[in-house]
């Protein structure tokens, strides 16, 4: 192993190492309670599905097609949404994910703003779908 892959290891928190590499989360959900999705203008997209039950998230998942800044700021947004009400999901912006994840470079803390902006978009659309239910089946997603 050179220097500069050895530096990669060494430089990343086991918690943003974990979320680059754990996959659980990364699932497509047919007809969530709330989706969002926000593409950049490099291409990459990142998608959140979230379940809603009881006042709170219940489960959440995403799909990105992005770096693996763009997996580990995504997997981290749904992660830190599970089991939060809705107040409390609101609250979580790029510098949650960004602190989450303990060690984003600076330079690409715009993949949290990614992951941030399309998990407000799933809430807007989960409130979007409580006050309309028939919407859920209209989504595009």
């Amino acid at each position: 192993m050179d220097q500069s892959s050895l530096n990669f290891w060494e430089n990343h928190s086991l918690r943003f190492l974990e979320m680059v590499f754990r996959a659980d989360k990364r699932e497509v959900l047919r007809n969530p309670d709330g989706y969002g999705k926000r593409t950049r203008k490099c291409g990459d997209t990142v998608e959140i599905f979230l379940t809603f039950r009881d006042g709170r998230i219940k489960s959440a998942s995403f799909e990105t097609n992005g770096c693996m800044y763009s997996v580990a700021c995504a997997n981290a947004a749904v992660h830190l949404v599970e089991g939060k009400s809705l107040e409390e999901a609101w609250e979580i912006g790029p510098e949650t994910i960004a602190d989450y994840l303990e060690t984003l470079p600076q330079q690409e803390l715009h993949c949290a703003e990614l992951s941030a902006q399309a998990l407000h978009l799933a809430l807007a659309n989960l409130l979007q779908i409580k006050r309309s239910p028939w919407k859920r089946f209209y989504t595009p997603h």
